[in-house]
């Protein structure tokens, strides 16, 4: 894959497919089968073959070739292209990481580019290898997407077990750790959502097009994927509000524990404040202070603080303050 061609397949239209080569690709004609081929953008030849050897217009070439790019779906006289979002399942990865996957469409010819991996793109290829793929490029795109937004889906289930377990640890333990789990929870959610609400929209308008090389049941199994990816969105939106929720609750708890040790605190200060002015009283060095010559002063002094200190006790009991 030196050469940035990850792969090109001839679908044989019974779910299987042939590889092919870069000097395959030149001499390829739409009478020879519909093709599939999957480019890693970032590799010089291949930018080399959109602009020069592909006969695809600049604007399109471009669009491939962008480092970013939002989910979208454009129509355009001689094909479609459109650019989806699936979540990052490589390695030492975060899912939220969405990597994007573009694709152009022509009369026998896909064209997807990506730089890194993508675990949906795979499965669809190695299905194809072993005679279990699409026979079609539009059921092969059908089949991508509805695999995109399944893997999707699974990553926001896993986010939903781990908003239960935090939920469960906010009203058990209620540590101050926790805070920067929801927070770091809620900013997944809310990056994923970024790219979610626009694909909902890019694959509803794919799925509304009247496009002549779609069958009526892949148009329905299209808005089966609407349908899914619309759940998720809500999903998505859901956990937004519960990790808000658990933000406010763990607050609230946190606050509530400094106020009952601020309070604590308080008790014992205002118990302490009549002793220190005693204490502080009885230590200057001036003539006169009571009992300085009484032996049993000290011990007089001793039962005081206690009586002082039971009288402030029933006193707080009785005015409820603890």
């Amino acid at each position: 894959m030196q050469d940035g061609l990850i792969h090109a397949l001839l679908l044989d239209g019974q779910g299987g497919a042939k590889k092919l080569e870069w000097q395959q690709l030149q001499s390829w004609k739409p009478g020879d089968g519909e093709l599939w081929i999957h480019l890693d953008y970032s590799v010089f030849s291949v930018k080399e073959w959109l602009f020069h050897g592909s006969n695809l217009d600049i604007s399109v070439a471009e669009t491939l070739l962008s480092s970013e790019s939002r989910p979208r779906f454009s129509q355009f006289d001689n094909g479609t292209l459109m650019a989806w979002r699936g979540v990052n399942m490589n390695p030492n990865a975060d899912p939220e990481d969405m990597i994007a996957l573009r694709l152009w469409y022509e009369e026998g010819r896909l064209i997807t580019t990506l730089r890194r991996d993508l675990a949906s793109v795979e499965e669809v290829s190695q299905a194809l290898m072993k005679n279990k793929g699409p026979t079609t490029l539009a059921e092969l795109m059908v089949d991508l997407a509805g695999r995109m937004v399944w893997k999707i889906g699974e990553v926001v289930d896993e986010f939903e077990e781990h908003m239960a377990n935090l939920e469960d640890q906010v009203i058990e333990h209620s540590s101050a750790r926790l805070r920067s789990e929801l927070s770091s929870l809620r900013r997944q959610v809310i990056a994923m959502r970024r790219y979610l609400a626009p694909q909902k929209e890019a694959l509803l308008r794919f799925s509304l097009e009247k496009l002549p090389w779609m069958t009526a049941s892949e148009r329905v199994e299209l808005r089966e994927v609407v349908d899914r990816i619309t759940l998720t969105l809500e999903d998505l939106e859901a956990l937004r509000e519960r990790a808000v929720v658990g933000q406010e609750e763990l607050q609230n708890r946190l606050s509530e524990q400094l106020n009952n040790r601020m309070y604590l605190l308080s008790i014992i200060t205002a118990v302490f404040l009549p002793l220190g002015f005693l204490t502080g009283l009885l230590g200057i060095n001036v003539g006169g202070i009571p009992g300085a010559d009484n032996p049993q002063a000290f011990r007089y002094f001793i039962w005081l603080v206690v009586v002082l200190i039971a009288i402030q006790l029933v006193i707080f009991k009785w005015r409820k303050w603890f």
